[in-house]
């Protein structure tokens, strides 16, 4: 019987992709590597390999993928951030903890416009986290406010977190852009609520305000930054254009306000954006082939369906199960980022989605909302590794802080788990599904 387990494919597969990861290797040579050796070794057709490498990535919503990169890094090289940053300050002035509340609401508005965690965090975080600490606000809290609002951006459309997981599930990327409106805001209401509490406990305040005509003056500077969400998610909802086709038209609207308008784009700045925009897109293409890999790898060999039969045992009980999945989602964005975890455990979890008859666009709200809440949690805390790094700070500094954000975001997940509505009204209402 012991052989028997032991000459299992399905074992091995496992058991090569995690030894890598405990050894800290990259995510890509752990998924890549246990594919390559169990579709050798067990001769399931290697010359399939390339195909599948290919077909990985060889899909149309994928595209948007680098666009929005791109049209990221140019809306930050551009100098929008830093005018609605300027807008937002004005806004709230002094009052309590304003500019962490604040801080909350532009990382949502932000993600509007990257879509990526880590690129929220690094564009917002080198003007805000000073910022609060120069208005007497904590560092430690600052750089912890920014980078667990940060993790909104892959819920907030447009995601890229949404667009991969369309694509494993074949579901609509539309869809998914419209579900995430209202629950990025529930996330971002639980934000504000603790940030607002724990800032009048230690007494934070703003800066007064420069008055009405400061405050026009900043509104006109950052008009054109504001307009960047309206113009991709209503011509998306507007059915003028489709995701792939908006990331595009981003990347263009970005370089005409940072060429004609803000004039702060130059042949030199431009030259820094595509570097680091085909760095970021090279990332996440390489995760996405080498998890494709390992998830045809997991199919083949019977990986998937036992662990999905091994799931659907455990219970009957829809809620006991979706707790269950929600608990091993946590732990798993602990150690993996949120693409890993859509190709890895996507195909285990559509099975148990069609058992229960549970909505797909739903779903993928409450497993994105779960993985972005992964991106702040230690030991791989991608979002607050960044944030340690532009405030100098440890992460051990900032994941103190962090703590009560986190149960803000958890606290907020229950809520979107339990009331599905408040993630299929919007793409009923428009009639994306």
């Amino acid at each position: 019987m012991m052989t028997e387990i032991l000459k299992d494919p399905a074992l091995w597969a496992l058991i090569i992709f995690v030894i890598p990861l405990l050894l800290k290797f990259p995510i890509a040579v752990a998924l890549g590597g246990s594919a390559l050796f169990v579709s050798w070794h067990w001769s399931l057709g290697h010359q399939m390999i390339s195909y599948n490498f290919y077909a990985g990535i060889a899909k149309f919503p994928l595209l948007a993928i680098p666009f929005f990169i791109l049209a990221g890094v140019i809306m930050e090289k551009a100098g929008i951030a830093v005018r609605i940053i300027n807008l937002i300050k004005e806004l709230v002035g002094s009052v309590t903890g304003g500019l962490a509340i604040a801080t909350v609401g532009v990382a949502t508005f932000w993600g509007a416009v990257s879509g990526s965690g880590p690129a929220t965090v690094a564009a917002l975080g080198l003007i805000l986290i000073p910022g609060m600490a120069a208005a007497g606000y904590d560092k430690a809290f600052s750089a912890a406010v920014v980078s667990v609002s940060s993790g909104l951006a892959i819920v907030i459309p447009p995601s890229i977190a949404f667009i991969v997981y369309g694509v494993v599930t074949e579901t609509s990327v539309s869809a998914l852009f419209a579900a995430g409106v209202f629950p990025g805001i529930v996330v971002a209401l639980f934000l504000m609520l603790f940030v607002y509490f724990i800032s009048k406990k230690h007494g934070y305040h703003g800066e007064p305000r420069g008055g009405r005509e400061k405050l026009l003056k900043a509104f006109k500077e950052s008009f054109w930054g504001l307009l960047t969400p309206v113009i991709i998610l209503g011509g998306i909802y507007g059915g003028i254009f489709t995701p792939t086709e908006a990331a595009a038209v981003a990347v263009f609207y970005g370089l005409f306000v940072g060429v004609f308008v803000y004039r702060t784009i130059t042949v030199r700045v431009m030259y820094e954006i595509l570097v680091s925009s085909v760095i970021s897109t090279a990332v996440v293409m390489i995760v996405v082939t080498c998890a494709g890999l390992f998830s045809w790898v997991g199919a083949t060999v019977g990986l998937i369906d036992k662990a999905a039969d091994l799931l659907l045992n455990l219970s009957g009980n829809p809620m006991v199960i979706l707790l269950l999945i929600n608990v091993i989602l946590l732990l798993a964005g602990m150690v993996l980022d949120a693409i890993s975890i859509y190709y890895v455990f996507l195909p285990i979890l559509i099975p148990i989605m069609a058992h229960f008859g549970w909505d797909p666009i739903w779903f993928g709200v409450v497993m994105t909302v779960n993985l972005a809440i992964g991106q702040v949690t230690p030991p791989v805390a991608v979002n607050l590794y960044v944030g340690a790094n532009i405030s100098k700070l440890s992460m051990e500094d900032i994941s103190k802080p962090a703590m009560p954000l986190v149960l803000a975001s958890i606290l907020a997940l229950i809520v979107i788990t339990l009331f599905p509505t408040i993630s299929t009204f919007l793409p009923k209402a428009f009639n994306l599904y």
